[in-house]
Formats: structure tokens, C-alpha cells, sequence
């Protein structure tokens, strides 16, 4: 199956209006990226899928390889942390409300490459390039601007009583050397009849940026991610990752307050264990002597938070792919724990939400040696069925987290979501 190619000059608004555009007329999937941030990423458009991959319990890492690699063009999608679960063989009886995953092929992609300022459009046949081409020379706009979400206040799995004693329960654990670190969340529900899931993504995409937003059409559910965080880059075989952990809420960026987040013994613990978590994932399909770290302790703004990451990078092996690397390392080490396996069942027992696509990846694959995916916080999904918005939010708890704190930060890391919400 060749492909057709078509470039023009585009800057990256016009590259919106025609992403918002296409999402709301032809039901595209898109990637979208702030620049300057160190997670920054290619911004795709995904149109008319070809092909689809929905996981399901007897999905195996192989039948995705076949799904993404026999057959030319890129796949794009989401893994969610529920078929991690099944990877690291944790068994859960919580019911699950969408698929474990879900990838597709598409018939046309537009792509935005901010080093030349063009957009690339790769399609099947020359009719969808004469359809797509027609729509990229419209004047066409952004959807209209999006107010509240017209909903009740929001249903919490756990609440601040409930995540604080879910806290007080982790530092048992870590006492007893169970878990030295642990990412616990909440799950935020709102009802939501009228929602318009588009209108809210784009409105938090314009208002606050971040690398890795994605909107997603899967089956009933909508997906509106807004991660700032990488989980695996793949570049030619290249392996870039980058953690977060630590986190300080805070309008200023003197050097001052960022030295204290930086010099937090409990923050720089946090992406210490996971740095050396995700060192170690990685490692086994990299080459011997090339997983390396940079850019230690690094600091940059996302909404109203100051955040650390380190950059864990090595080089893949010869006789292994992107999605070994993949899947051997997901779920990411910074949304689970260490050790990872014994974090992630006592999550298990003190989470009551499935969590989904939260804290599971969204993920362009391209070929053997190229991918890039995020870890999937910050993220929501809508049901069109039952008009129920589902939020997420989380922290990591280390010895000498103190409850109150760590529910504190977990809720200002959903406040993106309340700002949205009448008040």
C-alpha cells in the first residue's frame, strides 16, 4: 500500500483550527503538543481508521506487534493500566467499564513539524487526498470557546478522609518493606448531561498547556488526556524516558522556591527510587553500558505546579523492538511504585476504581525503532452513554509523606478539571 504525500506551510494555530476541525467532522483522533517542553512531541491527526486493534483479556503483547508492524502506517491509541495489571499477572475483580486497549490505522494522517513549520498529510488514495486537501484550504476556526461543564458536584472514590487513611495504610507498607514508594489516586465522577467532551478538550488545550494531549474515539468513550509526562520515547533506536516525581504548588519560579523543591530531601527521594525503577526496565533491552541519566533533579512548569524529571536514556538492542521495550516496562514506574509488582497489588487492594486509561500510556507507534507514549495522567474520559465524566488524580507516598499533604497535592493536580466547573 503506497502512500501519498502532500506538505504546505502551516503554523502550529492553523494546525489547531484544522485538528479541532477534523475532530468534529470526521471524528479524528489527535495528538497535540505545547512547544518548549522537554517532553514536546510530534502533533498527528489520525483520519478514517483502516484498521483497529481492541484489547481484550487474551490480548498478547504479540498480537499487537502483528497489528502495528504488518502493515504499513503508523498505529496510534491507548494501553491502559488495567492490561498492565494483566501483564504483571494481578489479578482484580473490579469492573471495568472500557477496553484494555485500543489501537488504529488510519487512512490519512496529517503531521505538524515544528522544526520546518509544515504540515505533512500521508494518505491511502488520491480521494481521501482530495477530500483532506479540501478541508485544509477552508477557513475554518477553532470550536466555540467552552464555559462550564453543566454537571453536579463530582462523585470521589476516595475522598479526603478515605485517601488520607489510604495513605496512612501505605506507610504501613513501607514499614512492613512491602513498598518504599506508591502512587495512590482517587477517582472523580461527574454527571454531565450536554457535555460536550471536544469543547472541554479543547478549552483546557488552549488554557493550559502541556506535551502530551490526546483526544480519542473509543467506542463510547471519549478520551481527553492532558499529560505532561513521557513514558518511552523510541527514536531510531534511541530510548529516551522521563519520569516525573516531585511536585510544588507554586506561582513563582525565583530560584528560591525552586531550590526548594529541588532540595526537598521527601521530593528528590521520589524521582530518585523511580529513576532508578525505570533504569532498570529499560536496561534489559537496551544495549550493555548505554542506559545512562541526565538532567537530574530538572524542574518545569505545568499548570500551576512545578515539577522534577530526569532524563533515563539508552540505546535499543539490535534483536529487540520499541514494544519489547514497551511492554517490558509498562506500566510506567512512576504512577506505580517500587518494586513495581508488589506496588502496584496493594494499589490494587486500596484503590475501589478500576483505573482504565489513567495511568496507562496513549502511544503513536511508527515502526520496530520508532514510538513515542505518555504516561496518561491528567487524563478523562467521557461516556457518551451515560454522560459521566471521569477524572483521576494521584500522588506518591514515600516514608515520611504525611497524609494531609499528599491529598493536597493530588487534588491540585485535578484542579485543571475544577477550574471548568461552576462555581
Amino acid at each position: 500500500m503506497s502512500m501519498l504525500l502532500h506538505t504546505w506551510d502551516c503554523s502550529p494555530l492553523r494546525f489547531r483550527e484544522i485538528a479541532a476541525h477534523l475532530a468534529r467532522t470526521e471524528q479524528a483522533d489527535l495528538v497535540l503538543s505545547a512547544p518548549g517542553y522537554p517532553a514536546e512531541t510530534t502533533p498527528i491527526i489520525g483520519i478514517r481508521p483502516i484498521a483497529e486493534l481492541v484489547f481484550d483479556g487474551d490480548t498478547t503483547p504479540d498480537d499487537v506487534r502483528e497489528f502495528c508492524f504488518g502493515s504499513p502506517g503508523l498505529s496510534m491509541g491507548y494501553v491502559s493500566y488495567d492490561y498492565g495489571m494483566i501483564l504483571r499477572n494481578i489479578p482484580s475483580g473490579k469492573p471495568r467499564h472500557m477496553s484494555l486497549g485500543h489501537l488504529k490505522k488510519y487512512a490519512a494522517t496529517i503531521e505538524y513539524k515544528a522544526s520546518t513549520g509544515q504540515a505533512v498529510l500521508s494518505c491511502v488514495d488520491s480521494g481521501i487526498l482530495d477530500s483532506v486537501t479540501g478541508v485544509i484550504e477552508q477557513p475554518v476556526s477553532i470550536a466555540a470557546i467552552f464555559d462550564a461543564m453543566p454537571c453536579t458536584p463530582p462523585d470521589i472514590s476516595l475522598d479526603q478522609a478515605a485517601y488520607e487513611q489510604g495513605v496512612r495504610q501505605t506507610l504501613e507498607h513501607i514499614r512492613s518493606g512491602l513498598t518504599y514508594q506508591l502512587n495512590l489516586s482517587t477517582r472523580l465522577t461527574w454527571y454531565c448531561p450536554g457535555l460536550d467532551p471536544l469543547s472541554l478538550f479543547l478549552h483546557l488545550e488552549h488554557r493550559h498547556p502541556a506535551p502530551f494531549y490526546a483526544w480519542y474515539n473509543s467506542g463510547c468513550h471519549r478520551i481527553l488526556s492532558t499529560s505532561p509526562e513521557r513514558f518511552i520515547q523510541v527514536v531510531d533506536g534511541l530510548v529516551l524516558s522521563q519520569p516525573i516525581k516531585g511536585t510544588l504548588r507554586s506561582e513563582d519560579d525565583s530560584p528560591e522556591t525552586i531550590r526548594r523543591l529541588t532540595e526537598s530531601p521527601k521530593e528528590r527521594a521520589e524521582l530518585s527510587m523511580i529513576v532508578d525503577l525505570i533504569r532498570n526496565d529499560i536496561s534489559a533491552n537496551c544495549e550493555y553500558g548505554s542506559v545512562r541519566v541526565d538532567n537530574h533533579l530538572s524542574v518545569f512548569r505545568v499548570d500551576n505546579l512545578l515539577q522534577m524529571y530526569s532524563d533515563v536514556t539508552g540505546r535499543l538492542r539490535s534483536d529487540r523492538d520499541c514494544l519489547d521495550l514497551f511492554f517490558d516496562a509498562f506500566p510506567g514506574g512512576s504512577i506505580t511504585g517500587c518494586p513495581k509488582r508488589s506496588s502496584m497489588a496493594i494499589i490494587e487492594e486500596l484503590e475501589p476504581h478500576a483505573r482504565g486509561i489513567y495511568c496507562g500510556s496513549m502511544v503513536v507507534i511508527r515502526d520496530r525503532l520508532n514510538m513515542d507514549s505518555s504516561i496518561a495522567i491528567r487524563t478523562a474520559v467521557f461516556d457518551t452513554v451515560s454522560n459521566t465524566l471521569d477524572t483521576y488524580a494521584g500522588s506518591g507516598i514515600v516514608v515520611d509523606s504525611t497524609p494531609t499533604s499528599e491529598y493536597e497535592e493530588t487534588m491540585a493536580k485535578a484542579e485543571k478539571f475544577f477550574r471548568t466547573a461552576p462555581q
